[in-house]
């Protein structure tokens, strides 16, 4: 009995203790931590018509080139030109002093004069003596002496008029104008000057409109291009380096014959229009071949893409505003788009700035771009 009187209090603060250490378990822990939404811009996926095309370096090439040399000789009497001006066909350009050629001219002129006496007198004897011989007051022999006085008159006669003919180009060739519509450069000669005939350059002129526009492509790409110039023409885009947004429209209309040994490049040309001047020959221009056009094809901003060591991706927003990593195929940049050739479909929404805060599932808020 007393044994038992004294495990009594034993087991009621047993009891206390592990009623305590219940309620203890039972209490709640503290809240657990919710990812506010991250901030972000997005923009639609689009499907479009865009280009298929290749890239590359080109350099401006005149279309016509004229190196003006005198074709006489003599002293440079009048210049009818300013440096750099631009030239139609037919614009005077020099003119050389037409005296001599003028003097040539006229003694050309009394030789053919002169023959044509000579030969008129010899017709008059040759039908004389024709009577005679008929007769036979004279001899065949001076019937014949006389029949080839005329010819060698006749002869004489279109010599001289051949050097009359000559007498008068010379003296065209005092006049030098502009065989081709074109821009004028530095002139290499000075009034007063003494030229010789063919004995130098006087005058460059550059035809700049149309211009040629030339470029490589490798042969790598050789067969593509050939590919899409059967039957038709290709189309280029040519933009200036410190004026990318303007691109000039222009054709290809040269392919070279042969590959280019050591580098592998074949050559091109285009025609490009150039009524603006904005092209200057030995300039170096960027040049975009367009092979194709690929419809429908769904481009989002060029910042929408990011990569990863699994390859590229964006984040597509859902209509929770919660967050998908949706991996992509990346094509072809096409100015501040890029192409996705897989993993979106268009009208779906991509993250284009805030990537960084967003993690896979998680929420999202929207917020405006900057500036609108």
């Amino acid at each position: 009995m007393r044994r038992d009187s004294a495990a009594s209090p034993a087991l009621g603060f047993a009891f206390a203790v592990a009623s305590l250490l219940s309620g203890a378990c039972q209490k709640k822990g503290p809240p657990s931590f919710e990812r506010p939404p991250a901030p972000v811009s997005v923009a639609k996926a689009v499907a479009r018509d865009v280009p298929v095309y290749l890239d590359e370096v080109g350099k401006c090439v005149a279309r016509e080139v004229v190196s003006v040399q005198p074709q006489v000789g003599g002293r440079i009497a009048e210049i009818h030109f300013e440096d750099g001006a631009d030239l139609r066909k037919g614009a005077p350009l020099f003119t050389i002093d037409p005296e001599p050629y003028r003097a040539a001219v006229a003694s050309a002129e009394a030789n053919v004069a002169r023959a044509k006496a000579v030969l008129a007198l010899a017709r008059v004897d040759l039908a004389r003596f024709a009577n005679l011989v008929v007769t036979q007051i004279v001899a065949q022999a001076d019937y014949d002496a006389k029949k080839s006085a005329v010819d060698v008159a006749e002869a004489e006669l279109r010599q001289n008029e051949a050097a009359l003919a000559t007498a008068r180009i010379n003296l065209q060739y005092c006049s030098i104008s502009s065989p081709i519509d074109g821009r004028a450069g530095h002139r290499l000669v000075d009034r007063g000057n003494v030229v010789a005939a063919n004995g130098g350059v006087l005058l460059v002129i550059e035809r700049l409109d149309p211009i040629y526009v030339d470029f490589s492509v490798t042969e790598h790409d050789l067969t593509a291009v050939q590919s899409r110039m059967a039957g038709k023409s290709l189309d280029v885009e040519v933009r200036l380096p410190d004026q990318p947004a303007d691109a000039l429209p222009g054709k290809v209309t040269f392919l070279d014959n042969a590959v280019q040994e050591g580098t592998g490049t074949v050559t091109i040309r285009a025609t490009v229009e150039n009524r603006k001047r904005r092209l200057w020959p030995g300039r170096f221009v960027k040049v975009r071949l367009v092979l194709a056009t690929l419809p429908s094809a769904i481009v989002v901003p060029a910042g929408a893409a990011q990569v990863s060591a699994k390859g590229p991706f964006v984040y597509v927003v859902k209509e929770d505003d919660t967050a998908e990593l949706r991996p992509v195929k990346l094509g072809q940049r096409q100015a501040d788009l890029v192409v996705l050739e897989e993993g979106v479909k268009g009208g779906e929404r991509v993250v284009v700035n805030g990537q960084l805060g967003v993690t896979p599932g998680g929420k999202v808020r929207i917020e405006e771009p900057p500036g609108k």
